[in-house]
């Protein structure tokens, strides 16, 4: 492990002074909080710090469940939210991809905040063995592009890295149209989560929209009428602990056996937490049954790009819709 500093600010404004950054291996200085995704890549020296900003006990931890909104302060767990009374009733589709996600010891550590700036886990950039990798070492090339790629993206990926991005949650509160509080030195700024995370691009190692000393300090998620009738399907290759192939998130508003409206979102599959709008579109109106919902969830692949041992994937997120469309529909 590289040797690094650990500072314990008195209050989040001190740490925000600080000027750490967070998700991004060129940072000689980094924050951490519950430590469950950095303290496995310090110990591998996939990340390499020169010091640690800890974030312990300085972000907010209240969950409000209010009239218009559900907020969760950055420093909750994700056990605190996923047993939340009013987020298991009113927004099921958070606790179930918070329950759906690693272990309860986990869980029982790991912070809102931290779950969503998590990184990939392309085995490429996990193991500095492999030299490859733009995302820990810009400009050295993608291993994973014709090398062993069924963990991989096959939408938004770029000829510097097709790694997916890896959480539940975030596949969850994208589609809930969920926003981030962000605080920093200068500024609070406000961000939809749809936006926060970067596509890879030519600079794969830039995975978001923050700046230097910028926090995430709380997740927002607009209060709605269709939030109940929800699904959130997984498919993985173990019952527990472990992370997506491919998962979907459906949201409905369903009137009789017609969809009125619906809000599409894929993990797994993409390289940040992936909306469908052409699928969302072409939803509205269709009948509620496997028939008219399959040719639709084909429009999910427009711009997908399969590397070879991933192709699947492009089949499989089509019938991962499907499935999460018609459990969603027929919850009340």
């Amino acid at each position: 492990m590289h040797p690094f500093t650990l500072e314990r600010p008195r209050d989040l404004s001190a740490a925000i002074a600080l000027g750490a950054r967070t998700g991004r291996n060129d940072a000689a200085t980094e924050y951490i909080a519950g430590g469950t995704d950095m303290v496995q890549l310090l110990q591998e020296n996939v990340r390499r710090p020169d010091h640690l900003v800890a974030l312990a006990g300085l972000l907010d931890h209240d969950i409000d469940a209010g009239s218009e909104r559900l907020r969760i302060g950055a420093g909750s767990t994700m056990a605190e939210v996923a047993a939340h009374p009013q987020v298991a009733s009113e927004y099921p589709l958070i606790a179930d991809a918070l329950l759906n996600s690693a272990s309860p010891q986990v869980r029982n550590q790991a912070t809102i905040g931290g779950n969503l700036l998590q990184r990939t886990r392309c085995p490429y950039f996990r193991d500095v063995g492999y030299a490859q990798c733009n995302k820990r070492a810009p400009g050295s090339g993608c291993a994973a592009i014709g090398g062993e790629n069924r963990w991989h993206a096959v939408l938004g990926t770029s000829n510097a890295c097709i790694a997916a991005h890896a959480s539940d949650l975030a596949v969850a509160l994208v589609a809930l149209d969920a926003t981030l509080e962000i605080r920093g030195p200068a500024r609070q700024r406000t961000v939809a989560l749809a936006e926060f995370h970067r596509l890879p691009g030519s600079t794969p190692h830039i995975e978001t929209v923050l700046d230097a000393g910028e926090v995430i300090a709380a997740v927002e998620v607009p209060r709605s009428a269709t939030a109940r009738q929800s699904s959130y399907v997984k498919v993985r290759d173990r019952a527990s602990f472990e992370f997506a192939v491919v998962s979907a998130a459906a949201i409905l508003q369903v009137d009789g056996d017609r969809i009125r409206q619906a809000r599409i979102a894929l993990g797994g599959v993409g390289t940040k937490p992936w909306r469908v709008p052409a699928v969302e579109a072409a939803l509205s109106g269709a009948r509620l049954d496997a028939s008219a919902i399959r040719p639709v969830a084909a429009l999910a692949r427009q711009g997908s790009r399969g590397y070879g041992r991933n192709d699947f994937k492009i089949e499989l997120m089509q019938r991962a819709i499907v499935r999460a469309v018609e459990t969603a529909g027929a919850r009340t």
